[in-house]
């Protein structure tokens, strides 16, 4: 009995990832590259200051050793961008945030980036959609140039 009145109850789950693209075979490229000296380290390992501190504030530590320099661990942050999470967009979000703001918004897309902070190489792992249809998108603080 306890078991039909947990079914009736409403359930959040989190909204699914939609559009996955890995892009393992780009990254893979890219290193080839530098490997074969096609392209410069100093283009491959290009991170932001912003990307860093993001990595180091919101991002989660991996176990993967950085390809390039292999003498720190890769981390990973990820990014939310779309009209729908409103100031959210073009910012870096934890894990949590990001599903609470699929719970709350409609479609956005959310980009999952590797760094290492000891020589800058950083790469697009995966991007996805994800939202909550039918959720009413976040309105915008800033204003406009056009705004009076």
């Amino acid at each position: 009995m306890a078991e039909q009145a947990a079914d009736r109850s409403p359930r959040r789950a989190a909204p699914r990832r939609r559009a996955v693209v890995d892009h393992a075979l780009q990254r893979r490229a890219a290193l080839a590259d530098l490997t074969a000296g096609r392209s410069d380290r100093l283009e491959a390992c290009d991170a932001s200051p912003y990307l860093q501190r993001a990595a180091e504030r919101l991002g989660v530590r991996t176990d993967r050793p950085c390809p390039v320099c292999g003498r720190q661990p890769l981390w990973e942050v990820l990014w939310v961008y779309g009209d729908a999470v409103g100031d959210a967009d073009g910012t870096a979000r934890t894990a949590a945030q990001v599903g609470a703001l699929a719970r709350e918004r409609p479609d956005f897309a959310v980009y999952r980036v590797e760094v290492c902070r000891a020589c800058g190489w950083n790469h697009l792992v995966e991007t996805w959609r994800t939202g909550t249809p039918g959720t009413p998108p976040a309105r915008r603080s800033r204003r406009t140039a056009a705004d009076p």
